[in-house]
């Protein structure tokens, strides 16, 4: 089977990585062909265009950044979808809106390529360690026919319902995940603002999270408590939430950064980099 894999960033490309390990022969396209290099370099084809790498694959798996990236790399003129052929599979990664993955998933139909949306959860640890949980919403039988290539990148693979179900339920991992960094956020200032150290605090949570082996397991604590939070209640009581919610947005990306635990605060020149 060839897949084909558009979207080379910080999680398409150790995805990608991992198609080839897997076995799968793997075509790859990319805006700037410098982002292809280290996979055509490990056994992937280079195409020329969005529809002619389609026309040689039954699979397609996308991991770009919105709504409007997919559909531009899906319907465009010379998108994926005008060089898919019927009974090929669309698999987006990428998380978008419910209502953009049903419409996305209605074009498809309408040509006989079966659409699933498929958005992910773990980071980039989860992506280049093939780990990742994969919430998909589509046909289940054409999940079926993909399983293997959802296989190779990812660990948990739970089918949500009908296309848009799998966005569904990211935006609800992302409530779940985003409530908890701020109950992390309000726990340590109210900490701070009542006089207590918030380092030991820090240390309270890290000996219940121990106890908690799913959330042990998750990068978040770790980067909340050790890092941002940290750092952000030791100003003092009075900064604003949004202000310590703003820090974590920008310290997302690096969920997966395996040395978060033991870096310097954000800001601290002595941190190495």
């Amino acid at each position: 089977m060839r897949v084909g894999f558009v979207g080379l960033g910080a999680m398409g490309r150790p995805m990608a990585e991992n198609l080839l390990r897997a076995g799968f022969a793997v075509s790859v396209w990319a805006r700037r062909p410098e982002s292809a290099a280290p996979l055509v370099a490990a056994g992937a084809l280079q195409s020329t265009g969005l529809a002619a790498m389609a026309a040689q694959c039954e699979v397609v798996v996308s991991m770009v950044t919105n709504s409007g990236d997919v559909e531009a790399l899906l319907l465009a003129d010379e998108g994926v979808l005008a060089g898919l052929r019927p009974g090929s599979v669309h698999v987006d990664m990428s998380t978008i809106a419910p209502d953009s993955a049903r419409k996305l998933a209605q074009a498809c139909r309408n040509k006989g390529v079966d659409f699933l949306d498929a958005p992910v959860s773990g980071g980039v640890a989860g992506a280049s360690n093939g780990t990742l949980a994969i919430m998909v919403g589509g046909d289940e039988a054409a999940l079926e026919r993909v399983r293997p290539v959802l296989e190779a990148m990812g660990k948990t693979i739970v089918r949500v319902g009908p296309s848009g179900a799998g966005q569904v339920a990211k935006a609800c991992n992302q409530m779940i995940f985003v409530t908890a960094e701020q109950a992390c956020a309000e726990a340590l200032r109210l900490a701070a603002a009542s006089g207590v150290d918030p380092a030991r605090i820090h240390r309270v949570f890290n000996a219940l999270l121990a106890g908690a082996d799913e959330v042990a397991r998750s990068p978040f604590p770790k980067l909340v408590l050790e890092m941002t939070l940290l750092r952000l209640c030791q100003q003092g009581p009075t900064l604003p939430l949004a202000e310590v919610l703003d820090g974590l947005a920008r310290l997302e990306a690096r969920l997966d950064d395996p040395a978060a635990s033991t870096a310097a605060p954000p800001g601290d020149s002595t941190r190495a980099g």
